[in-house]
């Protein structure tokens, strides 16, 4: 059986086994404000929180009636 004459370091090994690739985000457009964000995640936009082109949060209201 060969044997390797130098030894080979656990870095350059672990880089040999790795099978992950870094990605690029998928990005959506949403319907109701046209606001660029991440798949599946809730953004704001000008004080509200939207998912889905639904509001979730309102913030405006909270600031306006403090």
């Amino acid at each position: 059986m060969a044997h390797p004459k130098r030894k080979i370091s656990k870095t350059r090994r672990d880089k040999r086994r790795t099978h992950y690739k870094a990605s690029v985000p998928t990005i959506a457009k949403d319907s109701s404000t046209g606001e660029l964000h991440l798949y599946h995640r809730a953004h704001w936009h000008e004080g509200k929180l939207y998912y889905r082109g639904q509001v979730l949060i309102d913030a405006t209201e909270e600031e306006s009636a403090a």
